[in-house]
């Protein structure tokens, strides 16, 4: 089976977002990435950085997934969900046609760490209704091999010897997530041959088909049908893995359609208060 390798490097920039959170950002509205559109990651152990949260804002037209290292969030959404995470846990949106939420922080002694990523919708499924759901940290599967772990959040992983699938099971573009930690000098390889195949290190340095992946840079693979990470240092990442829509992309602030009216309808729909109706 063929070897995937790196195929290129995006990097991480500063941004801020919410009522002045402070984040590392990566982001291709042109379809470099499909069906991933953005991953962003909040981390700091200075609440100034990140305590304004982000208060209620709309979505239509995609996918969030929130995953917390350290610290938490608390969310709220204007379909009556109220519920918070901690560390080692995730919440899912469906926005489809709208929702309207808000993310407070919550902190722990390492401050706040996390990440949310953004999934494109194919259009068929844009205007669909909204849902949420939370994932607790003991949900998730744990794939674990000589010195690495593979903590699954959704989609199927493969190792040499096991395979498992993650809980969330309604992930746009048959998206897979997963956390993986590599101790120093350790390896583990994977079976994963899905046309899109994306890999974040956030700690330490990963090595892939013998080129080194430094912290805040996304590696974008080439095709293949296996994956081997390893790391001198000791290394985390979060793995992405899906299926392109290969449809036009429009965006505009927290919405995300395939043409530039259907923006502007979205506009409309959440200035006259029907965009979450």
């Amino acid at each position: 089976m063929s070897q995937r390798t790196i195929s290129r490097l995006a990097v991480s920039h500063p941004s801020q977002d919410g009522d002045g959170v402070k984040i590392s950002r990566i982001h291709d509205f042109d379809g470099g990435l499909d069906p991933f559109l953005m991953l962003d990651e909040l981390g700091s152990e200075h609440p100034d950085d990140y305590i304004g949260g982000f208060p209620p804002h709309p979505h239509r037209g995609i996918q969030t997934l929130t995953y917390v290292v350290h610290g938490g969030l608390m969310h709220e959404d204007h379909l009556g969900h109220s519920s918070s995470i901690g560390s080692g846990d995730a919440q899912w949106m469906h926005t489809g046609r709208g929702i309207i939420h808000s993310e407070m922080p919550l902190t722990d002694h390492a401050g706040l760490h996390a990440f949310q990523l953004w999934i494109n919708l194919a259009a068929r499924d844009k205007l669909s209704p909204a849902t949420y759901r939370d994932i607790k940290g003991d949900e998730m599967p744990h794939l674990k091999e000589s010195g690495s772990e593979l903590i699954v959040l959704g989609g199927r992983w493969a190792t040499t010897t096991r395979s498992v699938v993650g809980p969330l099971d309604a992930l746009a573009g048959q998206a897979g997530i997963a956390h993986v930690s590599l101790a120093e000098g350790a390896t583990l390889a994977l079976a994963q041959d899905a046309p899109t195949l994306l890999v974040y290190v956030f700690e330490g340095e990963l090595q892939i088909a013998g080129e080194t992946v430094p912290a805040q840079r996304l590696a974008c693979l080439s095709a293949g049908e296996t994956l081997t990470l390893s790391s001198d240092v000791g290394a985390q990442a979060l793995l992405l893995a899906g299926h392109p829509h290969d449809e036009p992309i429009a965006h505009y602030g927290p919405f995300v359609m395939n043409q530039r009216e259907e923006l502007d309808q979205a506009l409309r729909d959440y200035r006259d208060g029907t965009l979450a109706k």
